[in-house]
Order: C-alpha cells, then structure tokens, then sequence
C-alpha cells in the first residue's frame, strides 16, 4: 500500500487510561476507580442534558437535522450572536481539522506555543504542514508576533485557558495580537475551557462576541468541559460568515448524533449546573495549591478545570501517575509533552480528598 510517506511519521494522540483497561490491569471495581485525567467534569451529566437523552432516545434511529436550528439557535442566545457565524463539530477538535484542512499544505506553516494542546501540530502534520513553536514555557504574544513577522505562517494556535499548563492570557492583550495580524492568516482561538476562566477572572473572559468581527479569527468552544458531555462529542466554532461557510464545505453530513444535539441544546439552559461546576472548581482548586506548598511541590496557576504540578529531578511524573494508577486514580502524565509533570483533573470535594490523601503517602513514601 502506497501511503503518503510524511503519515509514517505522524505523532499519535495519547488519550486517558480506559477505565476498563485500568479494571483489568489492577483488578479495579468500577466504583473505586477515580478518573481524573481527562478533563471531565466531576459532576457528570446536566440534569437537562439527561432528561433530554432519555425523553428523545427513541429518536437515535434517526438522522439529525442537519442545519443544527436548534443549537444553533441556542448558541446565537447564550453569547448574542447569529446562527451563520457558527458551525458544529464532533468536538472542537473536527473544527481544529476542518481549519487545517481548507488552508494547509507542505507549503504552509502553523505557529503555537511550545507546550499546549497535542491535537494542533497531529491535525497541521496530516496536512503536511510545517511546525513552529515559541521557545517560551507559557503562551508569549510577543515572541509569537516576532515569529508571525519572520515566517508568516498561515494559521495561529491561541489556546486560552492553555491545555496542558493551566495558563490564561489578557483579554485585552488577544485583541491587541489580532489586530497587528493580517487577514490573510487565520487565528485559531481555543476556548475549551472558557466558562472557568471566566467565573475566575472577568479579566481573562474572551467572548465570541468579541471577535466576531474580525474577518480571519475564529473562537473554538466545547460542551465536553463544563457541561458534562465529553461522551456526547459536540464542540464549535464561531466566526465571521466567510470563514463558517467555508468551513462548512468541509464538513460532512450529519456530523453530530441526534442524542448529541438534543443534549448539548437543553445543556445550554442549564445555568444551576454550570454554576456549580465551575463554583466547586474554584473552591477545590484551593486543595491543591495549599498541598502544593506543604509537599514543596510547584503547582501552576490555572484558569482551567485542572492543575499541573512540575517535578524536580528527584521525582519522576510516570512512576508517580503509574502509583496513584495501581491504587485506582487516573491523572495525567505529561511525559508525551517532554514534561517531568502531571495534570489532575479538579474532581469533586470527595475525589480531590482521596487522591490528595494517596498522592501524600505516595510523596512520602518517595522521599
């Protein structure tokens, strides 16, 4: 089989530990088992989105409207925009590939920061495209505008909250870096972790209204994160009408269930949750930045819902992640991303209790 030879060299994203993998291995009940490596929230599903699966599961036989009206509809509410500035995705992640897909080549470059989400430089590299990264641990505007101006790449990765670090950039300093960019080079701006910034800090809230009207940005949001349905696989992408249709293009028919978009639109109606989750994150948060500083252990400041802890050369983050696995605990290690760290999920006030108490002894016993 003649494949393209630059796919032999394409990375592999390396998703969380399946539960039923972690059950077999260590011999797990599934009640035992707390998995905080992938970003979900603790709470599970809305009480909405639940009542919506289980009052229209008779419909799953059926195809999706394929216009999206109604979340469409519901989405042009919650930030006061119109349904032709938006598209649906099977996540976020197809509106990162459809993004890719319509402008690289082997003759394009994609500029991102040298450590955030993995799925940027898989989606550019199935195009062929080149990669450049900023030498700065945290997202630098600056040295991302002196690259933009050196290499002229045709598309920028913003991820704000930034996966894996935690990190959240100015609102006011985004506006700014869009308006020095030309409108010949698209502005990937990922917002998957929005409403917890934004409950954080009115500082570092970027809302789709706000880029809008801009002709070469495009804001990416998810229902994964704070509305509870990773499993359902609904994101976004909100732009001006050029940029949607275009992408529409690209985007295959009946894209998201049924079930999904029923979900996802009752989900949106759901402020009591929402509340909640990003309230308990806030509040938990505090755990572990006051463990951090007992176990002289360096946490990042995070405006997402996780946190990420460096390790000093004494600790190793796969041996410890590989621990807190065998007692039933799923975080995140960041080896894959050249990182001695891991990430942990904020989970619920119960969770966050255990897997301090266990990752404590674990230190302890290191040491």
């Amino acid at each position: 089989m003649n494949f393209h030879k630059y796919v032999e060299n394409l990375p592999t994203y390396e998703a969380g530990k399946p539960l039923e993998l972690l059950m077999r291995e260590f011999n797990i009940a599934p009640c035992d088992i707390i998995k905080l490596g992938s970003n979900e929230n603790p709470f599970g599903v809305s009480p909405s989105a639940l009542n919506a699966i289980k009052e229209n599961a008779h419909l799953a036989s059926v195809y999706p409207d394929d216009s999206y009206f109604e979340l469409k509809n519901a989405l042009s509410k919650t930030y006061n925009i119109e349904s032709k500035n938006i598209i649906i995705g099977s996540g976020s992640d197809q509106i990162i590939e459809f993004c890719l897909h319509s402008i690289c080549d082997s003759h394009k470059s994609v500029l991102m920061a040298k450590t955030t989400f993995a799925m940027y430089e898989i989606y550019a590299k199935h195009f062929n495209a080149k990669i450049l990264r900023t030498s700065d641990f945290y997202h630098n505007l600056d040295s991302m505008y002196n690259m933009y101006r050196e290499h002229k790449p045709s598309v920028i990765f913003l991820c704000t909250p930034n996966n894996p670090l935690g990190e959240a950039l100015l609102k006011d300093d985004v506006i700014k870096f869009i308006e020095k960019i030309d409108s010949e080079t698209l502005i990937v701006l990922d917002c998957a972790y929005m409403e917890y910034c934004a409950y954080k800090s009115k500082k570092h809230e970027i809302k789709p209204s706000d880029i809008v009207k801009y002709p070469n940005v495009i804001y990416l949001g998810t229902f994964s994160k704070a509305y509870g349905l990773g499993g359902m696989r609904v994101g976004y992408g909100i732009a001006n009408p050029s940029i949607i249709s275009t992408l529409h293009k690209l985007r295959p028919p009946f894209n998201i269930t049924t079930l999904s978009l029923k979900a996802a639109t009752a989900s949106l109606n759901d402020s009591d949750f929402i509340n909640k989750s990003v309230e308990n994150n806030v509040k938990e948060m505090t755990k572990y930045k006051a463990f951090a500083e007992s176990n002289l252990l360096e946490m990042l400041e995070s405006y997402a819902n996780f946190v990420t802890f460096l390790l000093n050369n004494k600790l190793n983050s796969t041996k410890i992640s590989f621990l807190l696995l065998q007692k039933g605990i799923v975080i995140r290690d960041l080896s894959s991303y050249g990182l001695n760290a891991f990430r942990i999920t904020i989970g619920t006030p119960k969770q966050n209790d255990i897997l301090l108490e266990k990752l404590g002894q674990i230190l302890k016993d290191l040491s």
